[in-house]
């Protein structure tokens, strides 16, 4: 089996987001540079600077699925259907959406109601010896105390935000100690891996 890793674009002062889940200037980095980056969503495309663009491409080759929570896909409004990395998504959820489900017969998503771990084991089935992304708050928490992450990266991005939703970084100080970081620099941010 591939991976497992959370992910997350950071602030400077440790936030992932505004309170009301907006993400602010966090990734303004995907629209920064002059290197087109075509999503499977006829209105995004992204444009990164060429080692954000080469970094970007490396990652999403090598995913296999994502899991989330049911807040950032209520949020979303469930990529319309396909998320924007074209991978299949598992949801953790205390309820499945049925209407959702009905009206997006062939999407890509999976909803597991028995918790985190099961919804990582459904994640990792999915994706077989690719890479499994926890999306970061609550559900890279979750999965980092219950010791199912293999890594953890942090995009640090050179924002301030002042008063929002922190990472779960405050509760990787409490865990085992992490194997030595290494870093990808970018113009715009540098992302931290840590190995478990």
């Amino acid at each position: 089996m591939g991976q497992v890793f959370a992910s997350a674009s950071m602030s400077l002062d440790g936030y992932i987001a505004k309170d009301d889940n907006t993400i602010g200037r966090l990734f303004d980095w995907l629209q920064n540079g002059p290197v087109a980056f075509p999503t499977v969503n006829d209105d995004i495309t992204l444009h990164l600077t060429a080692r954000s663009a080469e970094y970007l491409k490396e990652w999403v080759e090598g995913l296999g699925a994502l899991v989330c929570g049911r807040t950032l896909f209520d949020f979303t409004g469930g990529w319309r259907g396909t998320h924007t990395l074209d991978v299949p998504v598992v949801v953790v959820t205390h309820q499945v959406p049925t209407d959702w489900v009905d009206a997006h017969p062939e999407a890509p998503f999976h909803f597991v109601t028995d918790g985190v771990e099961a919804a990582v084991a459904r994640a990792q089935a999915i994706a077989g010896e690719r890479t499994v992304a926890v999306t970061a708050g609550t559900i890279a928490r979750q999965c980092l105390e219950l010791g199912l992450l293999d890594a953890v990266a942090v995009d640090l991005v050179p924002v301030v935000m002042g008063k929002a939703v922190r990472t779960s970084a405050r509760c990787l100080w409490t865990m085992p100690r992490l194997a030595t970081p290494r870093s990808a620099s970018r113009e715009i941010a540098s992302s931290t891996w840590c190995s478990l």
